[in-house]
């Protein structure tokens, strides 16, 4: 490394620790309410992308997601980057105090820090809910808990006695909110013909799943349902569309990975 590449280096890195320095200041000073969760990687990441001159969404963006993974609320990540906009709106070589306000942040800083933020916590809220909120049906990470507690069960008895029942919808010819209605109308089919403590799950957009326990009556529970849903999206003509419903029997695989991978290729 030459002498100007190694001065140039170094003045970049001196730089970014003054930069870095002020900001903490500033958010501290603001009320930031844990000072020892303040730092992270990701808050030298966006010093170096702003004072390189380039666009620092994507720093931005990382750095929302991380403050989210820390526990900071999405008020309190603002407030952390307005002091930063405010620091970096202070004249040349000022050390004095500056006044964060979230109203001014620029809207590309703001997006990219509030979608960074909610990626986080959309994924933390798919992944702790036990029920999809518009349909009622469970979540597909409450069918995992189920399947490993069946296997577990499984294990035990030496015996695997549960089966899934897969529904799907075609819902290539409706779009918007008769989606929404489409596996509604479904989800309401589903808990009145399995009403006895199986596991009716919604595992996306368009398919929904029943863990059960295998037993004479399957067979008629699913002609039932067959029919049932037919006669449910008859009645709302927006989503007559969706066609005839799917329905199959899936034997549970050999093991509890494999039926968590299988459910998760059914939602995608």
């Amino acid at each position: 490394m030459g002498v100007r590449e190694a001065v140039t280096r170094r003045s970049g890195a001196e730089g970014s620790r003054a930069l870095r320095s002020r900001w903490r200041t500033a958010t501290m000073a603001a009320g930031w309410a844990f000072p020892a969760d303040w730092p992270l990687a990701e808050v030298d990441e966006v010093c170096r992308a702003v004072l390189d001159g380039g666009d620092a969404c994507a720093e931005l963006h990382r750095l929302g997601a991380a403050r989210a993974e820390s526990g900071a609320g999405l008020a309190e990540t603002l407030l952390d980057l307005a002091a930063l906009h405010a620091v970096l709106g202070a004249p040349p070589g000022s050390t004095g105090i500056v006044s964060p306000s979230v109203d001014a942040i620029p809207a590309r800083m703001l997006r990219s820090t509030a979608l960074g933020w909610a990626d986080v916590m959309s994924r933390r809220a798919a992944s702790c809910a036990a029920d999809d909120p518009l349909t009622g049906l469970a979540t597909s990470a409450y069918l995992n808990t189920r399947l490993r507690e069946v296997y577990a069960e499984a294990r035990a008895a030496g015996r695997q006695d549960h089966v899934l029942v897969l529904v799907a919808l075609d819902l290539t010819r409706t779009s918007g909110w008769s989606r929404v209605v489409a596996m509604t109308l479904l989800a309401d089919a589903l808990k009145e013909v399995f009403d006895a403590g199986e596991t009716v799950a919604s595992v996306g957009t368009s398919v929904a799943c029943v863990l059960l326990r295998r037993d004479r009556h399957l067979t008629r529970a699913v002609a039932n349902l067959r029919v049932l849903t037919a006669d449910r999206l008859a009645v709302d003509p927006h989503v007559a569309p969706t066609g005839p419903v799917r329905v199959r029997l899936e034997e549970l695989p050999p093991t509890c990975e494999e039926a968590l991978a299988l459910v998760a290729g059914l939602g995608r």
